[in-house]
């Protein structure tokens, strides 16, 4: 599997490609260019500088996140015709600069909802956190406020101002939109750009919603293993693909992130997968945590691997959200230090699992299953 680590560009991120290459193992960059309104198409220029960039510092661009859809299509209005094929367009542009994989999410108007970007471990780490009550208590104005306010500075994929200005108009929209709209609305996009991208070699990666319910009322669909299931089906093609979060899947308990993997890898539809840590409350509510897989968080990263290594994964993933950790100040979530130690997390238990395997077939060892 290639290692990549995600990067906002120079101008608005707190990490440099020169720190990111000194992590031992990184394939590439996981880039985006998010001064681009959403909805409007990606030059092949400005896609072409940031290939160069980071082509610079010895590594590859080939996963972008994430391409946003505009609310139009998600919406299914009339005016989406133009915003799907400026995205078939920047498809094409991506493809000329070597990308294979496109992470996109279609949950409406919100991207991921947290209702503390900075909770204090007893460590004294801090870390991103949702509780059931402060969001549903919290008007959605109030929210997108706090979460500016709390940004260290930095602009928050998905919460992009210039997008949310329209927030009670966007609520009105949405108020008789329901799942299967949505689902319908998702069709007929993907019927749209499949085709593009199975002409460029690209492969779409729909990430999963974050949490995996309601937020607000609003419709959400890409939330549960029968739902992913659906989507894949939606348009029967490799290039219709899923990017499998164990952060955002894993937020529901009810959920067993291996066995969910491990289907959608023998259907060929996983190219990218995010890997990191939770701790889940009884009461719902959760918190990040280090990547370890301890006491302190409740999912099994070891597990997650293993089933990437048994299937002898050759696509791409990325640690996901980190503590801040050490005085780091960064953007919640994605600071360098504590991602960097979740890539050597990561990559320690695939390594070992490679040993185990050489020394099986010298027959040094006896081959050990662990379930």
């Amino acid at each position: 599997m290639k290692a990549t680590f995600r990067w906002f560009g120079k101008e608005d991120d707190s990490v440099s490609l020169e720190y990111i290459r000194q992590i031992p193992g990184i394939d590439g960059i996981v880039g985006a260019l998010f001064d681009i309104p959403v909805g409007e198409v990606w030059p092949e220029s400005r896609i072409m500088e940031l290939k160069e960039e980071i082509n610079r510092n010895g590594m590859s661009l080939e996963v972008i996140e994430s391409v946003n859809i505009h609310e139009d299509i998600k919406l299914g209005l009339p005016s989406r015709e133009k915003y799907i094929e400026n995205y078939k367009e920047t498809i094409r542009n991506l493809a000329k600069a070597g990308v294979k994989v496109i992470c996109y999410n279609f949950m409406p108007i919100f991207d991921w909802t947290r209702s503390d970007l900075a909770k204090e471990l007893p460590d004294g780490s801090t870390v991103l956190a949702y509780e059931k009550a402060k969001i549903e208590s919290i008007e959605p104005l109030e929210l997108i406020e706090q979460m500016e306010n709390l940004s260290n500075g930095y602009s928050l994929p998905g919460w992009e101002p210039e997008r949310l200005k329209a927030i009670k108009q966007l609520f009105e929209l949405y108020q008789d939109v329901t799942e299967e709209d949505l689902f319908d609305h998702l069709q007929y996009f993907l019927e749209q750009v499949i085709p593009v991208a199975e002409e460029c070699d690209i492969k779409m990666a729909i990430h999963p919603d974050d949490p995996p319910w309601s937020v607000f009322g609003l419709p959400r669909i890409v939330r549960s293993k029968e739902n992913l299931e659906r989507i894949v089906k939606l348009v029967n093609s490799p290039s219709n693909g899923l990017t499998i979060c164990s952060g955002s899947l894993g937020a529901n308990p009810n959920h067993d992130i291996p066995d969910i993997l491990c289907h959608f890898l023998k259907m060929n539809r996983v190219p990218f997968v995010h890997i990191r840590n939770i701790k889940i409350a009884d009461n719902g509510n959760f918190q990040e945590t280090s990547h370890r897989s301890t006491e302190e968080g409740s999912l099994d990263l070891y597990k997650i691997v293993k089933v990437l290594h048994d299937h002898g994964f050759k696509g791409y993933f990325r640690p996901d959200h980190g503590r801040m950790i050490w005085g780091e100040k960064a953007r919640p979530g994605y600071g360098l230090y504590d991602r960097a130690l979740g890539i050597m997390y990561i990559l320690g238990i695939w390594d070992s699992l490679e040993q185990n395997n050489k020394a099986v077939k010298k027959g040094e060892i006896n081959n050990v299953t662990i379930n």
